[in-house]
């Protein structure tokens, strides 16, 4: 019954999963690879909001829940293989399942909202070099796979500026 809502597909290096204005009708599962998600102001600089990496469902939930174009992009970093599943169909198993519904609602809780305000508030009370340092325990099992500017872009701040934190905490 769910096996015709899902298709494996591939993505290689640079390809886009889901472009800004898009709406998207589907969302995936990554089973390899890294993502990551990000918006681009009017002067087109690229501001990553987060990434995501094995086990993870990439995508813009917020746009897939109200039927509207996303505010961001999701893009492979590295060659990927997801799952990718329709969102309609998935609702109706959602609802005519309670161990899938258990396990989405799980899934947003801890990587939708327990991720989120933390991160939010880290913004508004914490120095870059301190957002840095979290940033290494938030995301210790990726950031290895992570390039220099990626992670600045997610900080908020410029690769130099991350150089010379990197630089005063040797």
């Amino acid at each position: 019954m769910y096996q015709n809502c899902t298709q494996l597909r591939s993505l290689k290096k640079g390809q886009t999963l889901y472009a800004i204005g898009e709406t998207p009708n589907h969302f995936a599962f990554l089973h390899k690879g890294l993502m990551r998600a990000y918006v681009i102001d009017e002067q087109g600089n690229e501001f990553n909001k987060t990434f995501f990496a094995e086990g993870r469902f990439p995508g813009s939930m917020s746009a897939l829940l109200k039927n509207t174009p996303s505010f961001m992009a999701v893009d492979a970093l590295e060659d990927c293989q997801i799952l990718e599943i329709d969102f309609k169909k998935f609702r109706e198993a959602l609802f005519k399942n309670n161990e899938l519904m258990a396990f989405h609602i799980n899934y947003l809780e801890t990587h939708w909202l327990l991720e989120k305000e933390p991160k939010e508030i880290g913004y508004l009370q914490f120095e870059a070099k301190q957002r840095y340092l979290q940033f290494l325990v938030d995301y210790k099992h990726i950031v290895s796979r992570l390039a220099q500017y990626h992670i600045a872009s997610y900080l908020g701040i410029t690769p130099t500026q991350l150089s010379r934190i990197k630089k005063d905490l040797k």
